[in-house]
């Protein structure tokens, strides 16, 4: 049964995060989700097990997982180190990463954010700083020296240990590419909030002003020809395209997971969504990741002077 158990399917990788409270474990976590890890934080060590053997027996389930677990479980805790060797003897591969930093700085820190040390939080008996995080690496030590991966945040920000996490659990095709969305809208209904970009095509053709067009979409192939029928269409996608060329790798070099690329008309549904589905298919076409939609497509028409 453990031969089982411990045997990989496809490759799947299971993490096991912890370390310093204010080293970086919650971002490690994010990390890891943004690399397609299914991510649960604070399980009691005594339900990971199981938890990877449902998970294992799924035929369905292709995703990695990860575990988070810290000082904040306290009671459960002390039973990491015994149930990590446990699996490991039972044959189940459990990689464990250790999220380190020098307690000056962790005190730097915790005075930016002013937060309290969890273990404060729990125990008023303990009322200095430096007193939790000596009592915490007592805790902590069984599972450092176990630690199959140590990054020491002491003097790196949250994006380089993003990269850093990229580098070390990411398969190597998702650390290259970027996942860009591609939204059109009408600035009539005001611009997306979560754009990272946006272009206003309000100078192309605009196919509201012809009756015959008007009901129609960018989703078809008239409206399309009408609105890059003048070729400033053609230039626009060509010079979105360069740019995007340039910046792309600048923001996964930052650790950056998502684009969102917002192109705007007056009403949604003529030329942003013309603009929209010919970026994404040219960014397709490069080798991108980017996909499309649509938010004011379906809503009727209002009249416009633009």
């Amino acid at each position: 049964m453990g031969a089982d158990v411990g045997s990989e399917r496809r490759g799947m990788r299971y993490i096991i995060v912890t370390g310093m409270s204010g080293a970086g474990k919650t971002s490690a976590i994010h990390a890891l989700e943004d690399l397609g890890y299914f991510c649960v934080d604070n399980l009691p060590p005594s339900l990971i097990p199981r938890f990877i053997e449902l998970w294992k027996s799924d035929p369905n389930t292709e995703e990695n997982a990860a575990f988070g677990g810290d000082i904040r479980s306290r009671q459960y805790f002390n039973q990491l180190a015994l149930v990590l060797q446990d699996m490991r003897e039972k044959g189940i591969q459990v990689e464990v990463l250790f999220l380190d930093c020098r307690d000056e700085e962790l005190s730097r820190r915790y005075k930016t954010t002013r937060r309290i040390h969890p273990l404060q939080a729990s125990d008023r008996r303990i009322r200095r700083l430096e007193q939790a995080l000596s009592l915490e690496r007592k805790y902590l030590a069984p599972m450092r020296e176990c630690a199959d991966y140590l990054i020491d945040t002491s003097d790196v920000n949250v994006w380089q240990t993003r990269q850093m996490i990229q580098r070390l659990f990411g398969e190597k095709q998702e650390e290259a590419r970027l996942r860009i969305q591609v939204t059109s809208f009408g600035y009539t209904r005001g611009i997306p909030v979560d754009c990272d970009l946006v272009f206003d095509v309000r100078f192309l053709p605009n196919p509201h002003y012809v009756e015959a067009l008007r009901e129609h979409t960018g989703k078809e192939k008239p409206i399309q020809e009408y609105v890059m029928q003048d070729g400033n269409g053609e230039k626009f996608l060509q010079k979105v395209l360069e740019l995007l060329e340039f910046l792309v790798p600048l923001y996964q070099k930052e650790g950056k997971s998502q684009l969102i690329i917002g192109i705007g008309c007056t009403g949604g549904r003529h030329r942003s969504v013309t603009m929209a589905i010919l970026l994404e298919e040219r960014l397709c076409q490069k080798g991108m990741d980017a996909s499309c939609y649509h938010r004011d497509v379906a809503e009727e028409p209002k009249p416009t002077s633009a």
